[in-house]
């Protein structure tokens, strides 16, 4: 394991000395001297601790050499992400496939919505899950179906479905998307998005019901992005015409009764 050394680079990048770093982790210095030195192993309790005060994850701290990193993978760490972004690692994503070997589209029940976040990769959950095909998609990219609830997002009301493609780089959606997010906190929302992963290392979910202020979520707390592609819906939509429709729709009909007329006339 490289935890060691990863801890006294992570130490020596914010310029303190054994002393600062283990009272503020409410440690004794001996022990985490220990740890750095590779004396003693942290246990996950310590793991936490670290993952925590630097900001790395825990899987990077016991796994990556960090004296390997690039400059941009330490751009990333300074400014407090620990999420993938820029989708350079292949993420988790399990997926079900017909007897040709195709891709389904997974359809997530509003009674299934709730254990999403803790079962979106595991395949005893997603087996389960009913699926079907909708043949005018790209066979080139993957599809799931997400259920809607509340009223932030009209048109789509309460009790739709939302299909949304897998998004791998989060880099690449642009400001105004409308994106099923799954959050760690949130779960599953559907919102308009704007990408503010430069500036804030975040993105800000906005409704199309004014009701509801928009809102940042760092990208931290953010498991799976899917980019909205279409909806299933129980109701029709509201069609209302302007003066200048309705005013053409009804000379239309006024014409139309006056031959009307006259057929009944002659």
């Amino acid at each position: 394991m490289v935890v060691g050394q990863n801890l006294k680079l992570l130490r020596n990048r914010l310029r303190k000395s054994q002393e600062e770093v283990s009272k503020e982790l409410g440690l004794t210095r001996s022990s985490y001297s220990g740890y750095e030195n590779n004396v003693a192993q942290p246990n996950l309790e310590s793991l936490i601790l670290f993952s925590d005060y630097f900001k790395v994850s825990i899987d990077d701290l016991v796994r990556k050499d960090f004296e390997k990193y690039k400059p941009s993978e330490w751009e990333r760490i300074d400014k407090g992400l620990t999420a993938d972004v820029k989708g350079s690692k292949l993420r988790v994503l399990t997926a079900m496939v017909d007897q040709n070997n195709e891709d389904l589209i997974e359809f997530v029940p509003v009674k299934a919505s709730a254990g999403y976040t803790s079962g979106y990769a595991d395949p005893d959950y997603l087996k389960v899950l009913p699926t079907f095909h909708l043949p005018f998609l790209s066979r080139d990219r993957k599809y799931r179906s997400f259920p809607i609830k509340g009223d932030s997002m009209p048109p789509v009301v309460e009790g739709s479905f939302v299909v949304g493609e897998f998004v791998q780089n989060w880099m690449s959606i642009r400001n105004g998307t409308p994106c099923i997010v799954v959050t760690k906190d949130e779960g599953i929302v559907f919102k308009v998005v704007h990408n503010l992963l430069n500036s804030e290392q975040s993105f800000q979910f906005c409704s199309t019901n004014t009701f509801y202020q928009p809102y940042l979520v760092h990208a931290n707390d953010i498991l799976e992005i899917w980019k909205f592609v279409n909806y299933i819906s129980p109701e029709l939509p509201d069609v209302r015409l302007d003066d200048n429709d309705l005013s053409k729709s009804l000379k239309t009909l006024q014409k139309e009764i006056h031959e009307l007329k006259i057929m009944l006339k002659s």
